[in-house]
């Protein structure tokens, strides 16, 4: 599984890395710390022409440069990046934000601090929906 994190903490990062780690879930993981750098990976644009199409994005909201919601706006309306589940992981409590990220279909609204047992079932949950989905039927 391909994990693209866009977060500006690097003690949340760690955090996240580490739980993914010790919940065993195979994965390439690349992290980023700001919204600019995230579309020009998700878009290969630049130094990212030949980045790897994340299967699962965790997605801060209040990112520098170009804030998360922006993010997610641009990759909701890219036919291309629309189907790439978003996990928002923020320190947000405005209703405002999750109703705005419930409307453009993420997967999961995790509020900061995270419950580290219920993200790694989200992550498993989805890792396993991965596979399935990556499963060619033979034909016999």
């Amino acid at each position: 599984m391909e994990i693209l994190m866009v977060e500006d903490s690097l003690t949340f990062a760690r955090i996240t890395m580490m739980a993914l780690r010790r919940g065993g879930i195979a994965h390439c993981f690349t992290w980023l710390t700001d919204g600019q750098e995230a579309l020009e990976f998700l878009h290969q644009g630049g130094k990212y022409r030949r980045s790897p199409r994340p299967d699962l994005i965790l997605l801060d909201l209040g990112l520098p440069k170009i804030d998360g919601r922006e993010v997610l706006a641009d990759i909701k309306s890219d036919d291309k990046l629309r189907c790439i589940p978003v996990v928002v992981m923020t320190v947000s409590t405005s209703d405002e934000d999750r109703i705005e990220s419930e409307r453009l279909d993420v997967e999961a609204y995790l509020t900061k601090p995270v419950d580290l047992g219920k993200f790694l079932e989200l992550v498993s949950d989805l890792s396993e929906y991965w596979h399935e989905d990556m499963i060619v039927p033979t034909v016999g």
